[in-house]
């Protein structure tokens, strides 16, 4: 997949505290986050923007701009991930939540999933009392208690394997991971795919809680609160993937259909909550009872959950989920009970 877009890592070797370098220079926070995970195109960004990123990170507009480099997604079966998300390999995500939404599952589910595909899975620790984290540590191959182990341990590794590397929020906000990022990748360490969480539930409520992403996990209350899992929202997840994809991409035109949908069924949930399904428009009606469907449909059974839900985890591969997708937003699926599709791999 061809583009052209910013050289992210580049960022965030440059200026640590991107929210707030941005603003100093009359930049949005939304509007470098957008270009940084490509939801806004460089070529539609202004000039002056580019102009001041490049300022700010003191290169030129050449070294902050990458045209046609590949970008590479991995693919993780859990299908409102890879529909509306992807993950770039050797690129940073984001997971945005509070506590309780289900982003330490997710993450442990990655794990999981990415060590069967061959993947090194590294978990850096948080200095204090994070027993929670303890659940994830399971998951990983190799758990560091300090940025200088996991150096070495990643290091160590070396070229040979890929390696996912998982660390909490308070490493961003020293800088340490940026500084371990571009430590590793001198060393030789060529595939680092990084995973930051929140244990603290800050992220949340900060305009770039990371600074520059590849990938941007928003998770929601009102999917955890109704047990709609992974509480993932896939209208306001973010992902160079897709928004940097051609237009004629089918990942891209069957995503931003299915967003579309997603997007006016929560505007329509929001009136039958408060004024029952009566309130519905007629014309809107087939859209709300899809939107519901489709909702239910994104739901999935993990493997790191097993035990806990008495269900086996499964997984749909993106060509699966797409077909899926298409199915519902055609109407394949509109007679279906939406109990039928929640929790399931493949419509049947």
């Amino acid at each position: 997949m061809e583009d052209i877009r910013l050289n992210v890592p580049l960022l965030r070797q440059r200026v640590p505290n991107l929210t707030s370098a941005a603003r100093s220079v009359g930049l949005r926070s939304a509007t470098v986050s957008n270009l940084c995970t490509g939801k806004i195109p460089v070529g539609r960004a202004e000039v002056r923007t580019l102009v001041a990123l490049a300022s700010l990170a003191k290169c030129s507009l050449d070294e902050l701009i990458l045209i046609g480099e590949e970008i590479e997604m991995i693919e993780t079966g859990i299908k409102t991930l890879d529909l509306f998300a992807p993950l770039v390999k050797g690129g940073t995500a984001g997971l945005v939540a509070r506590p309780k939404m289900g982003q330490l599952v997710v993450l442990a589910e990655l794990f999981y999933r990415l060590k069967q595909q061959g993947y090194v899975t590294v978990l850096l620790k948080p200095e204090g009392d994070h027993p929670e984290i303890e659940d994830v540590a399971g998951d990983a191959e190799i758990v560091c208690n300090s940025v200088d182990e996991a150096f070495t341990q990643i290091s160590n590794i070396g070229s040979t394997k890929d390696v996912v590397l998982s660390s909490d929020r308070s490493h961003v906000i020293s800088n340490e991971i940026y500084n371990l990022q571009n430590r590793l990748h001198k060393s030789g360490v060529v595939s680092l795919t990084t995973l930051l969480v929140d244990l603290k539930g800050e992220a949340i409520d900060e305009g770039l809680p990371y600074g520059p992403l590849e990938t941007l996990w928003q998770f929601d209350a009102d999917l955890a609160v109704r047990h709609i899992y992974p509480a993932v929202n896939p209208v306001l997840s973010t992902s160079e993937i897709i928004e940097g994809a051609d237009t004629d991409s089918l990942h891209q035109s069957i995503g931003q259909k299915a967003k579309k949908l997603l997007r006016r069924y929560k505007e329509l949930r929001f009136l039958v909550q408060v004024h029952g399904m009566e309130a519905l428009p007629n014309a809107e009606t087939q859209t709300f009872m899809r939107g519901e469907r489709l909702e239910a449909y994104l739901t999935q059974p993990l493997y790191v959950a097993e035990a806990f839900t008495g269900t086996a985890g499964v997984n749909v591969s993106l060509q699966e989920a797409l077909q899926d997708v298409q199915r519902i937003l055609d109407g394949d699926v509109d007679e279906r009970d939406t109990k039928e599709l929640m929790y399931i791999g493949r419509l049947q």
